[in-house]
């Protein structure tokens, strides 16, 4: 088993630096929740960490399974309640391949690899929302 540590201290105001093994960042609140807009969202965040995750799945997959592709972008989009307190109901992972070769049966398997085995991210939230999945093949 394995522990990931972060730390954040408190700024002032809604604004609070925190670190894990990877480096620092800022984190603060909109200007609209009373923070200064200075820093990064944190349930943006997990936007990030889900995309990320994903991401670091697709660049091994495709190396490993000699995918052509030029490069890929991952977009994600997230749904929040209405209710007092907002969470997550449902996010929209769009993949997104450029090259002028693309085999897209490989793509859409390498998506699935991640997606359905490897990202743990992914398999986290699935527990609390729904997840869906869209792939675009583009020219280079």
């Amino acid at each position: 088993m394995s522990t990931n540590t972060s730390h954040t201290k408190w700024l002032g105001g809604l604004a609070f630096e925190s670190t894990n093994p990877g480096g620092v960042l800022t984190i603060d609140a909109s200007i609209e929740q009373g923070g200064k807009g200075s820093g990064f969202r944190p349930k943006a965040m997990m936007l990030n960490s889900l995309a990320g995750c994903s991401a670091m799945d697709i660049a091994n997959l495709v190396k490993k399974m000699r995918a052509d592709i030029d490069t890929f972008t991952i977009d994600v989009e997230g749904d929040l309640t209405d209710e007092e307190v907002q969470t997550y109901h449902t996010f929209r992972v769009t993949y997104n391949f450029y090259g002028s070769n693309l085999d897209e049966e490989k793509l859409q398997k390498i998506v699935h690899l991640s997606t359905d085995k490897y990202c743990g991210v992914m398999a986290m939230f699935r527990h609390f929302a729904k997840i869906e999945i869209f792939i675009n093949y583009l020219p280079a």
